[in-house]
């Protein structure tokens, strides 16, 4: 029984059957993400304003650029232009790009730098200072001239007036009048002031009268003179005129007229160009050439209430 058992040692030992592998099913279906509409929406980027408006860089708020008057010096004296320079140096609207030393350099630097004003004065050797304006003004560019001297006699007045300068200034005046009257001077504005303005312009546009020899005469009445037509100009233009051969400012035509400072600039200026003025001074004179103020008339009076 032993023997019939031998093949018990000899047979392998039956292994346990591998099954087939389990059934595995595809995947499960993997659905996309849910949609976030956040996310699927690229909108453009943030839109970036302009920078904030910043009052400091305009000159003085109001929407002007800043704007720096070019000067030129004239004058004979080494130390009065070193002092006005030293002056204008410390004013940062104010810029000296040139000096001169006679009238014909003066009249050279204007053509070249073409500054906004030339502080000029009248004796200095060679071409004297009243020539020079002459020369300047009767350009074709836009410089204006500030006469500043020593002599404020009625004849020196009177011709720089006549060559074309827009203010008369004498040495002795206060540092911040004289920077003042070259600001003014550059706006296209002049410098004199009311009662100076009369006593100038009563010489200056009276009419010279031709030579004659002495007849005696009876006295003639002393008659108005009619004023003269000015074409072109309208009745209100003509009333602004008249007051500013007064010596009014804009401010004081404003109320005089019950109209805005603004309104009354806007006048002066259209007159400017009809007239064919370079400045205010020169519209006090059209006013007088005009009869529209006499000599002898004073500021006008502030109507009763």
């Amino acid at each position: 029984m032993a023997a019939s058992g031998w093949w018990r040692g000899c047979r392998s030992p039956r292994r346990p059957i591998d099954p087939a592998p389990a059934f595995d099913p595809a995947p499960a279906f993997d659905p996309a993400p849910a949609f976030d509409p956040a996310s699927a929406f690229d909108p453009a980027p943030a839109f970036d304003p302009a920078p904030a408006f910043d009052p400091a860089e305009l000159a003085d708020g109001t929407g002007a650029e800043k704007v720096t008057v070019r000067v030129v010096l004239a004058d004979d004296q080494p130390l009065v232009r070193a002092g006005l320079r030293v002056l204008i140096a410390d004013c940062p609207d104010l810029e000296v790009v040139g000096e001169a030393g006679t009238g014909a350099q003066a009249v050279q630097l204007a053509r070249q730098a073409r500054p906004d004003v030339v502080v000029m004065d009248i004796r200095m050797p060679g071409m004297d200072g009243i020539e020079a304006t002459q020369m300047i003004t009767a350009g074709a560019g836009t410089t204006r001239v500030v006469v500043l001297t020593t002599f404020d006699d009625d004849d020196s007045v009177y011709a720089a007036l006549r060559a074309g300068a827009s203010g008369f200034l004498v040495k002795d005046m206060a540092v911040e009048d004289i920077l003042a009257a070259i600001r003014v001077v550059a706006a296209g504005d002049a410098l004199i002031a009311p009662s100076v303005t009369r006593r100038l312009i009563e010489q200056f546009a009276r009419p010279q009268p031709a030579p004659q020899p002495p007849v005696p005469q009876p006295p003639a009445p002393q008659l108005a003179r009619a004023p003269r037509e000015l074409p072109g100009v309208t009745v209100r233009e003509r009333e602004v005129l008249t007051l500013v051969g007064r010596g009014l400012s804009n401010g004081e035509i404003a109320g005089r007229l019950v109209i805005s400072t603004a309104t009354a600039k806007a006048h002066v200026a259209r007159l400017l160009a009809k007239l064919g003025a370079r400045d205010r001074v020169q519209l006090v004179i059209a006013a007088y050439q005009a009869g529209l103020v006499s000599p002898s008339a004073g500021p006008p009076q502030e109507p009763e209430k």
